[in-house]
This record gives structure tokens, C-alpha cells and sequence, in this order.
């Protein structure tokens, strides 16, 4: 990937970890799908959120190609792209940027 293509994908990451509602869930579920794939539901309970809230974040994050599903319906797991997961590094960067700024966390589970 080029430098300018990362650069944007940088900046989505920024818009939607830092500078959207729920940025900070979501961010969440990214660590954890960095690790392994999950369903929604493991999502739910790992992360102690509504599966709702969690279906919505998933969906945001496919919208904008941060993650894949695989599979169809309840039993479906999810991927970080390949894009994301060659450039995680960055997302932590902003992970750990964003969590000294008290916006969230820098681990998987805050």
C-alpha cells in the first residue's frame, strides 16, 4: 500500500476511535479481533456489552473495511482486514495516544 493510502486509513482510524461516540468500543473490539476471530455474541461477553451495541460497532467497522466477516448469521466471526492488520502498530499508536488524553484505554479490555 502506498504511504498516502495509509495516511488516509490513519486518518479513519482517528475519526473513528477518537472522534466519533462509541470510537472507544470500538477500538476495543479491534484488540480483541487482532488476537483471533470472535462472533458477536463472544464480543458481548468479552467486552460486557449489549450484543446489540456490539452488532452496531461491528457493522460501523465493516462499513468502513476495518474488519470481515466470515460466515453468515449468529454463528459469524470477524476478522480485522488485511489493510488494519498490517498496519496495527498505528492503530496502537492512536490507541495508547487517545487513552493518555483519559478518552479510553490501552488495553484490550478497558
Amino acid at each position: 500500500m502506498s504511504s498516502t493510502g495509509w495516511k488516509n486509513t490513519k486518518r479513519m482510524l482517528w475519526w473513528l476511535i477518537a472522534g466519533t461516540r462509541g470510537g472507544v468500543n470500538r477500538a476495543r473490539i479491534m484488540n480483541l479481533l487482532h488476537k483471533r476471530p470472535y462472533n458477536a455474541n463472544q464480543l458481548a461477553e468479552l467486552l460486557k456489552l449489549d450484543y446489540k451495541t456490539v452488532r452496531h460497532h461491528l457493522d460501523y467497522l465493516m462499513k468502513h473495511e476495518v474488519i470481515v466477516q466470515q460466515g453468515e448469521g449468529y454463528g459469524s466471526v470477524f476478522y480485522l482486514s488485511s489493510e488494519i492488520e498490517e498496519n496495527f502498530d498505528s492503530f496502537r499508536e492512536i490507541w495508547v495516544q487517545i487513552g493518555k488524553n483519559g478518552i479510553g484505554g490501552n488495553d484490550d479490555t478497558e
